[in-house]
């Protein structure tokens, strides 16, 4: 399973760096996601990242700001967030998933585990 962590109350253009710890049978996962969702909204894609680390790709609304990565020694994957907005304010989701194509990596439905979320609150 996932556990996230580092979510928290922020200033408009701080940092926050969130933390998804992997537990499990993760040898057959191949891709990691980070998804959001704010209330009201439906779930949206963030970022993922391939499990070896190759493959990294960003929501438009986060590009430039926002940083996926891996470390493969601590089965944790990361989300670095940076110059943070108000409607970056979300619960953020870790996700994994098993199949082997990219083409649907940033849809929610295409991954097979989930974390509990961490929240993130920005304030302006």
């Amino acid at each position: 399973h996932l556990v996230e962590s580092g979510g928290g109350l922020v200033q408009a253009g701080g940092s926050l760096r969130l933390s998804c710890t992997a537990f499990g049978r993760i040898f057959s996962w191949y891709g990691m996601g980070w998804f959001r969702q704010a209330p009201g909204k439906e779930r949206e894609f963030v970022a993922a990242i391939r499990w070896n680390g190759g493959f990294t790709n960003y929501a438009d609304s986060v590009k430039g700001r926002f940083t996926i990565s891996r470390d493969s020694a601590k089965n944790t994957v990361y989300l670095q967030m940076n110059s943070l907005k108000p409607e970056d304010t979300a619960g953020y989701y870790c996700a994994a998933r098993e199949s082997y194509s990219d083409v649907n990596y940033f849809r929610s439905d295409e991954y097979n585990y989930w974390g509990q979320g961490t929240q993130v609150t920005v304030s302006s």
